[in-house]
């Protein structure tokens, strides 16, 4: 098992903080980001970490984590960068944002799982946007699910499950079950097929609207894997109640401060 680590974002919202560093370099609660991620990650045995950088990073490091450069970082977004890393797609794979933090026990638990496409989706989001309005839920990544039988998706028979229907910024509340927190697995299978969407979008050219993106450049995780489950492709949702924290504006970081206790 590999995981990727997209950090090569500005972290325009997060300045001052992010004036002199990465996102992901951070503290909270006198630990960055990317040492909170990589340690979890290490605490549920996986070891070979890479991390996709772009802005300031010369400025991340971390022991022992490999790194790849987003020269584009500027003028494209999360799923171009993830594509910068395109010959690390191989095997099993989780993939998570770099403003993000986690309780170990989210990624441990999460490698238990089965699935050959599974996003983690907070079903208590409501209380984290409570007060949030720097980042209100208008910019929530929602996740909108339906129940299926496992054995229309060839796993254990007669068992009622639910799929991701879909998931993204323009999911509203209504729609919307939980929130998809920016940490996924993906089988080598799985990968396979998400690199085949990909290259087909790429054919299409970078400037060419992309799902709910305006351009390929512009795409975000989210909008491949909308076209994922367009195709049939079966997305689980690994549900979670809290433990994680995106820091993504100045209030996000203070709020984080006080709240995160792992």
């Amino acid at each position: 098992m590999k995981a990727i680590i997209i950090a090569a974002g500005q972290g325009q919202r997060l300045r001052p903080y992010t004036s002199d560093r990465p996102k992901c370099m951070v503290e909270i609660q006198g630990k960055t980001l990317l040492e909170r991620q990589v340690a979890a990650y290490r605490a549920a045995g996986i070891e070979d970490i890479v991390v996709i950088r772009g802005y300031l990073g010369r400025f991340i490091q971390v022991p022992g984590v490999r790194y790849i450069t987003n020269k584009h970082f500027k003028h494209n977004n999360i799923l171009e960068s993830l594509f910068c890393a395109r010959e690390e797609l191989v095997g099993d794979v989780v993939v998570s944002y770099g403003d993000i933090t986690f309780h170990p026990d989210v990624v441990r638990v999460l490698l238990t799982k089965q699935a050959p496409s599974m996003v983690v989706v907070d079903l208590d989001w409501r209380a984290v946007y409570e007060g949030r309005d720097d980042h209100p839920v208008a910019q929530a990544e929602l996740c909108a699910v339906e129940e299926v039988m496992l054995d229309a998706v060839g796993w254990a028979s007669g068992a009622p499950a639910h799929r991701v229907a879909e998931l993204g910024k323009h999911v509203d509340g209504d729609r919307g079950m939980g929130e998809f927190i920016g940490l996924a697995k993906f089988s080598a299978a799985a990968l396979g097929r998400l690199c085949a969407l990909y290259d087909r979008a790429l054919l299409r050219g970078r400037d060419a609207p992309f799902q709910h993106a305006p351009s390929l450049r512009k795409a975000y995780l989210t909008d491949l894997l909308n076209e994922a489950i367009e195709e049939g492709e079966f997305v689980h949702p690994f549900w979670i109640r809290g433990g994680w924290r995106e820091i993504d504006t100045v209030q996000d970081y203070e709020r984080a401060q006080a709240q995160v206790n792992w």
